[in-house]
């Protein structure tokens, strides 16, 4: 019998990942109005934007000015993303970056070849170096992140082992080092995850690293978002990323159409959570108000559910009335 969790953790993505994507450069002020918003709603981390090569990311080229420019909320962690150790060096400078120690891995080779030019065996080759250089730089291992673990429009099925044997050899690197890992990710990345592989495949590593946190990468592509959450809360599963209003999108979805859904929406999941009885410490109708500020930064209608049809506190609240 399922068991949900009794709180639910959520990492915010949208500010780095919904604005990466788009091709239009927005105001540096927008972008920091939606991190402070974001930060007032009780989320306890934010992803804020990534340190990557300005000519192929225009959008992220003013990341040290966007964290300079941020108010700080106390107890918030605001964070960035880096691919390689020019970009984690840059963070490392950067004042106002909570940095954390993250891992990334590959379930597919064709998927790695296209997004880091090398192989699944060669990113773990490479991820012994970012242990390395964590260690000298004093920075704690936080995270583990395999991409594509649940399929891959390149390759196609990704089945269990690739990302069990993942697994395993960290598990070995960890304890030979005498390391631990607070949290390992299992990511959608191209949204080929069923509630039914979302459960398999947790119970598969919880199996090889019973003391590693299970979290989730969820993307929405294909509609099944909500229904792998949920399946990831009937495994107990209490920590996800997910994007403000929805928004983002993986680049390399192979949507027909040039775009897809990006990660799970966190005011839609927070509502799910929230009439589960589960808690997450996050105001919701704050976070309703960050998702229709994004909304109208990027001026068009975004993804997100909650935002536009409103949560059920008002309407609640008045049939408590009338029926007084």
């Amino acid at each position: 019998m399922s068991k949900l969790p009794k709180r639910v953790e959520f990492h915010e993505e949208g500010p780095r990942e919904g604005f990466q994507i788009e091709k239009k450069i927005y105001p540096l002020a927008d972008r920091v109005a939606l991190v402070e918003a974001l930060a007032e709603t009780g989320l306890p981390h934010i992803q804020v934007a990534s340190f990557v090569n300005p000519k192929k990311v225009p959008g992220m080229a003013d990341t040290e000015q966007l964290f300079g420019a941020i108010k700080k909320k106390p107890g918030v962690h605001y964070t960035g993303l880096w691919l390689n150790e020019q970009g984690f060096l840059r963070a490392k400078a950067t004042p106002g970056v909570d940095l954390q120690g993250k891992l990334s891995y590959y379930a597919s080779d064709r998927f790695a070849m296209m997004n880091n030019n090398c192989s699944a065996a060669e990113m773990r080759e490479r991820s012994l170096r970012w242990l390395d250089l964590y260690e000298q730089a004093g920075v704690k291992l936080e995270s583990a992140l395999i991409m594509v673990a649940f399929g891959c429009n390149i390759q196609g099925e990704v089945p269990i082992s690739a990302v069990t044997d993942i697994v395993r050899w960290l598990h070995g690197v960890l304890k030979q080092r005498k390391l631990h890992l607070p949290n390992l990710y299992l990511a959608d990345t191209v949204g080929w995850a069923n509630p039914e592989s979302i459960k398999r495949r947790v119970a598969a590593v919880r199996e090889i690293m019973p003391e590693v946190r299970i979290g989730l990468h969820l993307h929405d592509t294909r509609g099944l978002g909500g229904a792998n959450f949920y399946a990831a809360l009937e495994m107990g599963v209490d920590l996800f990323d997910s994007s403000v209003a929805g928004l983002g999108g993986c680049p390399f979805c192979g949507n027909e159409h040039g775009t897809a859904s990006g990660n799970v929406c966190t005011e839609d999941m927070v509502f799910l959570c929230h009439e589960l009885g589960i808690e997450t410490g996050i105001d919701l109708e704050k976070l309703i108000e960050a998702s229709r500020l994004a909304e109208r930064i990027i001026g068009r209608s975004l993804t997100g559910k909650l935002m536009h049809a409103g949560s059920l506190a008002k309407f609640r609240a008045a049939a408590k009335q009338a029926a007084e």
